[in-house]
């Protein structure tokens, strides 16, 4: 819990990140909102038609899930990532650093900035897809907690990834080179059942596919991994960064000149 001394700054910095993209919603939340759009209408509507159903629904329904996922993904991700590193330029950060507040506010505000842009798209591109399909919610509770803790471990990798780099290029490298292929790599346009036994393993090993399965069972009930595993992973994994982002933070690490 936060005590209440520091509140006030944790509800600061969140209320500083909502403002920053909501401020430019033209380029924050209109982009991904076309882009699933895009992604509802080929893959969707023209390819799916040709594909048929997977795992008992129809290739739109089985799909919708994972796009709403990446979009939280993405949008969480890269939120944090270019917020903080814009701290750092523009030297920002270090009035943060020197302010009388703990370094887990800071952590901790930011990556509420990020769950709340993540969200607030995730909500967008659920409303966009009702034009394409009838969703059914199968789990609530599943869903909230998918979309909350999916959002929260992006954010973290963001603010990771922001301490680490040392220009605005370095803010792309992991999105494309790593973040993209997991995406893609993570059951969102197919059931991890259609791969090789191989293939299956080495998916496994990959995190969004247990957030790309817990989402869509919290819609249609199915998921080719155990719910309580994916929630385990997200966890463990949100543990793990936070650790990192606090023990870089607290080492200066990119910060301190």
């Amino acid at each position: 819990m936060i005590s209440g001394r520091y509140w006030i700054a944790f509800q600061s910095i969140i209320n500083k990140e909502t403002n920053r993209f909501m401020r430019i919603w033209v380029q924050t939340l209109v982009p991904p909102a076309i882009t699933m759009t895009l992604y509802f209408v080929i893959f969707g509507s023209l390819i799916g038609s040709r594909i048929g159903d997977m795992g008992g629904f129809s290739y739109m329904e089985f799909i919708v899930p994972g796009l709403i996922m990446m979009s939280v993904i993405t949008n969480s991700y890269s939120n944090v990532a270019s917020s903080f590193f814009s701290a750092k330029f523009q030297r920002n950060v270090e009035e943060l650093l020197v302010a009388p507040v703990p370094n887990y506010i800071i952590v901790l505000g930011y990556v509420g900035g990020g769950v709340a842009r993540g969200v607030l798209v995730g909500l967008i591109v659920t409303l966009l897809s009702l034009f394409f399909v009838d969703i059914r919610i199968h789990h609530l509770f599943v869903i909230i907690a998918t979309v909350v803790l999916s959002s929260t471990l992006f954010s973290l990798g963001g603010l990771i990834n922001a301490i680490y780099a040392k220009s605005f290029d370095d803010i792309s490298i992991v999105p494309t080179f790593v973040l993209t292929p997991l995406t893609y790599l993570g059951g969102v346009f197919y059931s991890l059942t259609l791969l090789p036994g191989f293939w299956q393993q080495v998916a496994a090993a990959n995190p969004i596919v247990y957030m790309v399965n817990a989402f869509r069972y919290g819609f249609l009930g199915v998921s080719d991994v155990s719910i309580t595993v994916a929630f385990a992973v997200m966890l463990s994994f949100i543990v793990l960064l936070f650790s990192i982002a606090m023990h870089l933070i607290n080492k200066g690490t990119g910060l301190r000149s």
